[in-house]
């Protein structure tokens, strides 16, 4: 790719780090039985992950620990297990303990393998990007089950994804999270799923520690509805006249390209998204690309990064998008437009 790497046509490499790309542990894999909304399996049973944990503990002073006997099966709900259940082992000593561990050995994936790329394309003008998971069932669950299955430890009262933004500070990297498009109506009670809050909660994070925030839909989606929450979180308190937004995120993958989205009515709408996402301006002028990337900074102890778990307020968000898409007049010019195009 040298090649196009020196034309200036990849601009950003967005490193693999775990399942589907995403810095996450393989909890939720639908070939095992998982469905949603499982509260999926912690990934830590095997005899090096046993052994490490062991070894953690005993040098915490913790040798009576053992990893969780009591967490369920991947389709689960929370209540139904002694871990994550009302008063359940998450939040006891022995619990936290090994939340900090199993969280931390994915921190520790991740910087290891985003310095390795880093190396790689030093020089180059890239930025390199690491893809989160947007795990937004159970999230509005005391015990987030789902997320720290997966990995993120991140409560009520704990932040589980500053820490990763504070990571990927050092290699000057993006952070692209998903989900962007859901809403929390979308999704049935009692999975008790919050992605709005979710997506403002990472989004937050992430400019608070500097760093680019850029993000896709989890789901192939062609509906005004889902654009116009893309548009909310892509500028949470709109349009600025006078410059670019204090508040803006760097990218969006949008996916995906396909036959659908190539039909009529779905590409009219997909083009003024992508209009309203420039804020229908015909280029971006304070777009500049990437300068030759420079090596990672050095290492952030842990300790530092556990510093980040302390939960902040996230940004307030406006309402809705006021680069709006649809309303009844559009709706009826797409339906007048669409039985043009039919009879044609």
């Amino acid at each position: 790719m040298s090649d196009f790497l020196e034309a200036g046509s990849i601009v950003d490499i967005e490193v693999g780090l775990g399942p589907a790309g995403e810095l996450r542990y393989p909890s939720y894999t639908q070939s095992q039985g998982w469905k949603f909304p499982g509260i999926g399996e912690f990934q830590c049973y095997d005899k090096y992950m046993r052994t490490d944990f062991k070894e953690a503990a005993t040098k915490a002073g913790h040798s009576e620990c053992d990893l969780p006997d009591d967490a369920g099966t991947y389709n689960n709900v929370p209540a139904e297990t002694g871990f994550f259940g009302p008063n359940g082992t998450y939040l006891t000593e022995k619990g936290k303990f090994f939340l900090t561990w199993y969280s931390s050995k994915l921190l520790l994936h991740g910087d290891q393998i985003l310095d390795e790329a880093n190396k790689a394309f030093l020089g180059c003008k890239v930025k390199l990007s690491a893809k989160v998971a947007g795990i937004h069932w159970w999230y509005k669950d005391a015990s987030h089950a789902a997320e720290l299955t997966a990995g993120f430890y991140n409560l009520d009262d704990r932040d589980g994804y500053r820490p990763i933004a504070r990571m990927l500070s050092r290699h000057y990297g993006t952070f692209n999270f998903t989900c962007l498009e859901m809403r929390n109506s979308e999704h049935p009670a009692y999975a008790k799923s919050g992605p709005q809050e979710l997506v403002q909660q990472v989004l937050s994070v992430g400019w608070k520690e500097n760093i680019d925030v850029a993000g896709e839909n989890a789901l192939a989606r062609y509906d005004g509805y889902a654009y116009n929450q893309i548009l909310l979180n892509a500028r949470p308190n709109g349009i600025n006249k006078n410059g670019p937004p204090k508040l803006k995120m760097a990218g969006l993958t949008y996916l995906r390209l396909s036959e659908k989205l190539l039909q009529s009515r779905n590409f009219r709408t997909f083009k003024t998204f992508v209009k309203k996402m420039h804020a229908d301006l015909d280029y971006c002028p304070e777009y500049e690309k990437p300068a030759p990337l420079g090596r990672s900074k050095g290492e952030i102890s842990m300790d530092e990064l556990l510093e980040a778990t302390q939960r902040t307020k996230p940004f307030p968000w406006d309402e809705q998008t006021d680069a709006r898409i649809g309303g009844i007049l559009a709706e009826y010019w797409d339906r007048l437009l669409n039985k043009f195009f039919l009879s044609n």
